[in-house]
């Protein structure tokens, strides 16, 4: 048989063997997969449609869901407590949300010195952030106590008299943002992460340039940590339109529904009034404003987060 021959016999071979083993690696993949899909079908997928279906109902728990048509959205646009929730959510989180990222940055820039000890430094600034929510809002809802709490007591030293904090409408949410702005240390890890991976040699090339610390800093460091605040930013506006814990063991939303954060007037209505369809409603509404916001920030990004591979706003 000629050379030419025996090469045309061997391709389909070759051709059958190679689609056997493709098909056989697809198998494996869906099996290896299938976990995640089945708990993402059960616990992501199916509630989120079941609470979609329950915006058209009136659901009691105890008694059969009631179809009811738009009624929970007619109820939505009148209510007068979701204006409240809204605007203490969006109080709350474009007041955290900077101040945040300005401190977790400012200390990563701290952390990122080489000195002796270091390690241990990073370790004490990132504990807060490990440690459960419900013991660190009870030590601050002693500290910020009007009374006899740390924080008062200190003022008086100086000779202010401290406002009444958790207790004075005014007052409230502040005391929550710096509650919470306690817990920055997963943000400046990851600031840190960023800030170590910007190469020495930008730094060199600048100092060349005759730049100082400060043009430094605007022209190299923020360009090249910019996916990085971009990511410490959606993640920090995300995680606070949907602050909770702390307003519902500190406050449980007063003083004069001052701190009635979105989530918290959603839990309230589905669990302790058990409406189900209306606070199904509420948590679509949540869904929306922050589907909308993380578009912004990502549409808004292309203008300044800096990407190595293909400048300012590529991926």
């Amino acid at each position: 048989m000629a050379r030419s021959e025996r090469i045309d016999l061997a391709v389909p071979r070759m051709q059958k063997r190679h689609s056997s083993l493709m098909r056989q690696e697809a198998i494996y993949g869906l099996l290896f997969v299938a976990p995640w899909m089945l708990g993402f079908l059960l616990w992501v997928a199916g509630p989120m449609l079941f609470s979609l279906a329950l915006v058209f109902m009136e659901w009691k728990i105890l008694s059969p869901p009631r179809f009811v048509g738009l009624e929970n959205l007619r109820t939505l646009i009148e209510d007068p407590f979701v204006t409240t929730a809204i605007y203490n959510t969006a109080y709350y989180t474009f007041i955290y949300v900077p101040l945040r990222l300005v401190i977790s940055l400012g200390l990563a820039m701290l952390l990122n010195q080489q000195i002796r000890g270091i390690g241990g430094f990073r370790t004490l600034f990132y504990l807060p952030s490990v440690t459960p929510s419900v013991a660190y809002i009870v030590l601050w809802v002693w500290i910020l106590n009007p009374d006899y709490g740390l924080l008062n007591i200190l003022l008086r030293q100086i000779g202010i008299e401290g406002p009444r904090w958790l207790g004075d409408p005014e007052w409230s949410k502040p005391a929550l943002i710096l509650m919470d702005l306690w817990g920055f240390g997963s943000s400046a890890i990851i600031f840190l992460a960023a800030l170590q991976g910007v190469p020495e040699v930008l730094y060199e090339a600048a100092a060349l340039d005759g730049a100082g610390r400060w043009k430094k800093f605007l022209n190299v460091t923020l360009p090249m940590i910019s996916p990085a605040m971009l990511f410490n930013f959606v993640i920090g506006m995300i995680g606070s339109f949907q602050i909770f814990t702390a307003a519902y063991v500190a406050t449980s939303g007063g003083p004069v529904r001052s701190t009635l954060f979105l989530v918290l007037y959603l839990y309230t209505t589905g669990f302790h009034f058990f409406e189900m369809g209306y606070a199904s409603t509420l948590a679509w509404l949540l869904f929306l404003i922050v589907l909308a916001l993380t578009g912004l920030q990502f549409l808004g990004s292309r203008r300044w987060v800096y990407y190595e591979t293909g400048g300012e706003g590529s991926g």
